[in-house]
């Protein structure tokens, strides 16, 4: 007769063993794209289900946890602090609720928290070269949707910025596994997307080169970091805000560096390009790249399949929300507002999805901003400044800040209406 395996309560696993499992979830979130705030609140509220205190702190390239066993009491030193260095992580939807999955069933005491340890170290596998495909056809299907929803230029721009993108993918790709590649990644992807939309430009038919150079660079725009940033600024973690922040505006500086030197190479070369607006899409392309664009971040988010239609519903509704808001303004400026609107009810639905559903809330929330997340509005103001357009690069600036201020008021005020169950 077989019995049962019994698991052993995780309270009364071996100090070392709760400690290892908890390190392993705090490295884990941190890689697939938690911030601050939530990677602390998570990784706090399972080492108090463990019988641990944990004192966390948490920046995007680095993790300091000091552990205190509740059994020896809650005044004694810490008995154990670990840091750990680490490289800035990117959001994984898929690997980031496998995560919460395995921490959720230890602390339920249904797995052993060695096989939980070892299930988490298995979530660092490589990407298949299926999953590398995927990424990379994403990046060109979000630069076709953004030309057609977000600029609205022309069948050869889309195309054009359809094939830069998939170049940008293969390069933001291989540069996963090429440490010095990494560092220049985004420089070379501006530069290389430059020289194409003037080559494309002088060469086979006029395109609006500046709008067919940004829509081929968006996945790569640092919008998400900068709202994040400021979201840990707000909630003050000021350490991991402003390190986030400065390395958003790093990524910014390399991208406007690229892009400059793309289009000085060419001019070196006696190719000017034909900057040129064609006839712009008709109106009824909005929804089906609004949904081509839906299906792209789903699979640039690397989220599970079974999270496709959810991810894509929540990219589609911020758009929507976004868009109706700014109609809905009046005599509010019509921009901040519908951001602002768009923030409230994604995170609003966010938080009730993460309280019914008992999942991550990010499915919704991280997917859902990214129509909504002002980083081309940055990219353009340091690009006006490098052309020494002063004026217009500060009103650019400024329309930044209002933007990022208006979507995580929004966020915030959406936590507010309905208040987060759960960490993440």
């Amino acid at each position: 007769m077989t019995h049962p395996a019994v698991v052993t309560p995780p309270v009364l696993a071996p100090l070392h063993t709760r400690i290892a499992f908890l390190l392993e979830l705090a490295r884990r979130l941190h890689q697939y794209g938690t911030a601050a705030p939530r990677l602390e609140s998570a990784i706090a509220g399972a080492a108090q289900r463990l019988g641990l205190v944990a004192d966390v702190w948490s920046s995007p390239t680095a993790i300091i946890i000091s552990f205190t066993d509740l059994a020896q009491g809650e005044q004694d030193v810490a008995q154990v602090t670990q840091v750990m260095r680490l490289a800035p992580g990117d959001v994984n939807l898929a690997r980031l609720c496998d995560a919460d999955a395995i921490a959720d069933k230890v602390i339920a005491g249904d797995l052993e928290l060695r096989e939980g340890f070892r299930l988490l170290r298995d979530l660092g596998r490589p990407e298949t070269r299926r999953a590398q495909a995927g990424v990379t056809a994403s990046y060109g299907l979000a630069a076709a949707a953004v030309v057609a929803l977000l600029l609205h230029s022309s069948w050869a721009d889309l195309l054009t910025s359809a094939l830069i993108g998939l170049i940008i993918g293969s390069i933001t790709v291989l540069s996963a596994t090429r440490p010095r590649l990494a560092v220049a990644s985004e420089a070379i992807s501006a530069l290389v997307a430059a020289v194409i939309a003037i080559m494309v430009s002088q060469f086979v038919v006029p395109l609006a080169i500046k709008s067919v150079i940004l829509a081929g660079l968006i996945v790569l725009m640092p919008g998400m970091a900068l709202t994040t940033a400021v979201r840990e600024i707000s909630s003050q973690h000021l350490v991991a805000g402003v390190a986030r922040m400065g390395g958003a505006i790093a990524t910014l500086i390399k991208l406007t560096f690229g892009t400059v030197a793309g289009t000085q190479l060419c001019h070196a070369f006696g190719v000017e390009g034909r900057d040129y607006a064609l006839p712009p899409l008709p109106a009824w392309t909005d929804y089906p790249a609004l949904l081509i664009g839906a299906f792209a971040f789903a699979i640039s988010f690397r989220a599970a399949r079974r999270d496709w239609l959810v991810v894509m519903a929540a990219v589609v509704l911020g758009y929507l929300a976004t868009r109706w808001g700014g109609a809905l303004a009046g005599k509010i400026p019509a921009a901040p507002f519908g951001v602002f609107l768009g923030g409230l009810t994604l995170s609003g639905l966010a938080n009730a999805y993460a309280r019914f559903v008992q999942r991550p809330g990010a499915i919704i929330r991280e997917p859902g901003i990214i129509l909504l997340v002002p980083g081309s509005v940055g990219f353009r103001s340091v690009s006006y400044l490098l052309e020494r357009d002063t004026t217009l690069g500060m009103d650019t600036s400024l329309l930044l800040m209002t933007l990022l201020i208006a979507l995580v008021a929004g966020l915030l005020f959406g936590d507010l209406l309905i208040a987060p169950r759960r960490s993440l």
